[in-house]
């Protein structure tokens, strides 16, 4: 039976074939480095179709790092006292088994080509698959377009315990403090999710923070605002089909603000 470690490494090297100035990379030894250098090979491949093979190579990679990591069902995670349809959860948001995770995508919406970069644009597309940036790349030529800020697309979930993936591009702070076309931005993006969630006839959506990292958005009125936006979102539609909305957080200061918002003692 051929080994897990067997099986990457001809995943590495089909990968490390596609490139001549990859010809001196040696597939490493170790299965952690085995799969870093997997990961960096996926983070700045151009969006294109792997050989059937190939792909069934990288989902079953992708299984098992999803198996060893865990996946995390909504019915495990706590409802706010306040809001029966609002939750918190702090962790990996590719953990979660949702319908649908939002992704906080860049304008071009093909993911992050950086190699093993901390952002959650470059995370998602890693969990999910190389099918995820060829399915964005499908969309954006059809668009012929950039991506508009506070708007948002739905692609599959690949490899995701989530169903579908909803990538929104929230607002950039350029000054000190957002703008008030910054805040209108950012509710735009958490109303756009839940719209597009409602149109696809999804039961369940986990929001990361939107516009908190790289895009420099302060995350005290960031969690204001989706928590504002959300709860008004479902007093403007009360027909909603969306039953659970997660607010998926990784870092401790956020965890606090969403915990106070929400009512969690």
């Amino acid at each position: 039976m051929t080994s897990e470690k067997e099986k990457l490494d001809t995943l590495l090297r089909a990968l490390l074939g596609e490139r001549p100035e990859y010809s001196r990379i040696v597939i490493p030894d170790a299965l952690e480095d085995k799969r870093n250098l997997l990961r960096s090979l996926m983070n700045v491949r151009m969006p294109a179709p792997l050989p059937p093979g190939l792909m069934e190579l990288q989902d079953s990679e992708l299984a098992e790092q999803r198996r060893e990591k865990g996946v995390v069902p909504l019915s495990s995670i706590p409802v706010s006292p306040r809001y029966p349809r609002l939750r918190l959860w702090q962790g990996d948001i590719t953990r979660l088994e949702v319908d649908a995770i939002v992704n906080a995508a860049n304008s071009q919406m093909l993911g992050c080509f950086v190699p093993m970069h901390r952002c959650i644009d470059n995370a998602i597309h890693s969990a999910a698959g190389m099918q995820l940036r060829s399915e964005c790349a499908h969309i954006m030529q059809a668009q012929g377009h950039e991506e508009p800020t506070g708007k948002a697309k739905i692609t599959h979930g690949y490899n995701l315990p989530a169903k579908w993936v909803i990538h929104t591009v929230g607002p950039i702070v350029y000054g000190e403090y957002p703008t008030d076309e910054d805040c209108r931005l950012l509710a735009d993006c958490y109303r756009n999710c839940l719209a597009l969630a409602d149109d696809k006839g999804l039961r369940s959506i986990a929001f990361c923070c939107i516009s908190t990292g790289e895009f420099r958005f302060p995350q005290d009125k960031a969690a204001e605002i989706a928590v504002a936006t959300v709860r008004e979102y479902f007093d403007a539609h009360p027909g909603s089909g969306v039953e659970a909305v997660v607010f998926n957080v990784f870092k401790d200061t956020d965890y606090y603000l969403y915990k106070e918002l929400l009512g969690y003692e």
